[in-house]
């Protein structure tokens, strides 16, 4: 086995809750590998277990835990149990503080947990009188701020299904998702800041007003620019003045698998999947999640840079429920400079940094080291998602931020709104690999003949079912396409797309998406294996890697944007092959290396090699209006150096 780059202390593990949760319930399993062979095989036991110990408030309780657990998909979780989510998150100790907002430009609001409810209870009470009624949808088209929440939870409370997309989202791509929905009530901004910029969204939010006939009413927040007092369009209202009128706090208790959210997917291939969550898998998820697996409790402090479009930011707003503060803030990441979150993080004594694989290498890029700046004492977990965190960023986390914290690589997605392998507070951290395979969650590396495999890579997926599985697809009334997205590679197995490999220490390796698996030579190599080596170079800024159909095979092209003054020339092309054949294999070395201007990107952030090998290859991309910058696939197109 490697050394751990990080280990916990005794005392850090006596005091976990994962800790206090396996003295309560699981004694006989101090091992971490007898606990997670117990929460797959003992379904009920263990989410029961779970509910207890994570304080899940329901209405009514099931003796039933799971009913169908033979069914891959069919299995429902505790059937004739009630609750509702958003009285699972506003219900305690109202002095406490529950969400804290830092704006780019350094404008600080703080509402109380009491606060909080009122706002709620306000909003939920003008829904109510507007018509909304539980399964109706509505919309937030959101930066991230209180008001999102605010909106979210008052959906929630009298349950009806939450949508959120943010706004620097173009009005197509807002069309391709919430026309499918159709919702009654549409939230959103005036205006947000971004990179010292102010961006005016109310004519793109009247005109999707417009396009969309299921809209009754607009509710507008007030974030950046000048408050006007008129608006656009003739059914809007401005978010404020719903508080004026505040109302009765109220919770109407549903069925555990009640829709709560709907997420899209990223779209890249066709119109976005609107995926449907409900309200107990989610939640009891979450709570798993945050308390076991992230050691997260009251006083507890947590910031995770997402954006309302991103599952991050449904998964962060649950951890009000574990007595969490929620830190929130909105704007740009690096602006005015590496230091605008770390400072953040500093002021707000934030126990828990979330953000994305891609940021930590950003920043270790432009030689930031937070901890040589700022008091981090606070600073307990950094959670990475996003895409896989190269093990050159685990050195910087554990030289740059903090020797002694949990650095948890965790993977999941939209899919299922949680995570399938994630971080573990009582587990040592080993380079470049995700600490472990989330309890409750049948997790394995399947080879190509659907068996299960170790110590070499395949395809990820879960052998059984668990809670936060989707209740299934909008407008998909047979369930034919959620069959076909997850369970028609593997009949009754969950097929999650991801190429990975469980290792001798019984954590896991993302090597990406196994849909952008290279098989040059008919050998699978994962795209993740080169970026992890191109990551350690400063040379190079940004990298996209996909496979060019040549010669009746496939070969490895490289397209890399260069550090400003830097050159793609003969010696750092031949540096890169270097490094590529020494710390990959010589497979993994490219064919060709071509700079470029800009890489196309999802709205979320991820790298698009779909959209780019389409285009090398002379293919009609499924969906631009999926991409930030769809400008950039142009470049693709015709290049003299993919001809020969």
């Amino acid at each position: 086995m490697t050394d751990p780059v990080w280990t916990p202390t005794a005392g850090r593990i006596a005091s976990s809750r994962l800790h206090a949760f396996i003295e309560c319930f699981a004694r006989d399993k101090r091992d971490y590998a007898q606990l997670h062979r117990w929460s797959v095989e003992e379904p009920s036991a263990f989410w029961s277990a779970v509910v207890d110990f994570c304080g899940m408030r329901l209405g009514l309780r099931s003796a039933t835990v799971v009913e169908g657990f033979e069914r891959m998909p069919g299995a429902r979780w505790f059937p004739g149990a009630t609750l509702n989510y958003a009285e699972n998150l506003l219900e305690g100790d109202g002095a406490r503080s529950a969400v804290v907002f830092v704006g780019e430009d350094g404008e600080r609001r703080e509402l109380t947990l009491a606060q909080l409810r009122q706002q709620v209870a306000a909003v939920a009470r003008a829904l109510e009188a507007e018509g909304v009624r539980p399964g109706d949808r509505v919309a937030g088209v959101l930066p991230n701020t209180p008001e999102c929440v605010v909106a979210a939870l008052a959906t929630a409370s009298i349950g009806a299904v939450w949508s959120s997309c943010s706004p620097d989202f173009g009005s197509t791509s807002l069309l391709d998702r919430l026309t499918q929905i159709a919702p009654k009530i549409l939230f959103g901004v005036d205006a947000y800041r971004y990179a010292g910029k102010v961006i005016d969204c109310l004519p793109t939010l009247a005109s999707i007003a417009r396009s969309l006939p299921s809209v009754q009413h607009v509710i507008v927040t007030h974030h950046a620019g000048d408050d006007r007092s008129t608006l656009d369009w003739p059914r809007m209202q401005r978010f404020a003045s719903l508080l004026e009128r505040p109302g009765e706090t109220g919770y109407r208790q549903l069925p555990f698998d009640h829709p709560l959210f709907i997420l899209f997917s990223s779209g890249t291939t066709g119109p976005p999947k609107c995926i449907v969550h409900g309200a107990g898998g989610t939640l009891l998820q979450h709570l798993k999640e945050h308390q076991l697996h992230s050691d997260i409790g009251p006083g507890d402090r947590v910031f995770f840079y997402t954006t309302t479009g991103w599952m991050m930011w449904n998964w962060l707003v649950s951890a009000l429920a574990s007595g969490a503060t929620l830190v929130l803030y909105d704007g740009a990441p690096l602006h005015p400079d590496p230091g605008a979150l770390w400072r953040l993080a500093e002021s707000e004594k934030v126990t828990h940094f979330g953000t994305s694989a891609r940021y930590l290498q950003t920043l270790e890029k432009s030689g930031y080291e937070p901890a040589r700046k700022h008091d981090l004492r606070p600073l307990k977990a950094v959670l990475s998602t996003g895409s896989p965190l190269a093990p050159a960023s685990f050195d910087y986390v554990y030289r740059a931020i903090g020797r002694d914290l949990q650095l948890a690589s965790i993977s999941g997605g939209t899919d299922i709104v949680s995570c399938f392998v994630l971080g573990n507070p009582m587990l040592p951290v080993h380079r470049g690999e995700v600490q472990c395979r989330g309890l409750g969650m049948d997790v394995r590396i399947f080879g190509g003949d659907g068996r299960a495999v170790r110590g070499r890579k395949g395809e990820l997926v879960c052998a059984a079912p668990f809670p936060s599985m989707p209740i299934g697809f909008w407008n998909d009334p047979d369930g034919a396409a959620y069959r076909r997205a997850y369970f028609e590679r593997f009949p009754g197995v969950w097929h999650h797309g991801d190429f990975a490999e469980l290792t001798e220490n019984d954590g896991i390796v993302m090597h990406g998406r196994s849909d952008a698996t290279l098989n040059p030579g008919g050998v699978r190599i994962g795209t993740a294996e080169i970026y992890r080596v191109l990551e350690g170079m400063p040379e190079i800024r940004d990298s996209v890697v996909v496979g060019q159909s040549w010669d009746g095979d496939t070969r490895i092209v490289l397209f890399v944007t260069l550090a400003d003054g830097q050159a793609l020339d003969a010696a750092l092309a031949g540096r890169i092959r270097s490094m590529i054949r020494s710390t990959a294999s010589p497979k993994h070395v490219p064919a060709k290396i071509v700079a470029i201007g800009d890489i196309p990107r999802t709205l979320n952030g991820k790298t698009s090699e779909r959209a780019v090998s389409d285009a090398i290859h002379g293919r009609e991309v499924g969906n631009l209006s999926a991409l930030a910058n769809p400008d950039a696939l142009a470049r693709f197109r015709g290049l003299p150096e993919l001809a020969s």
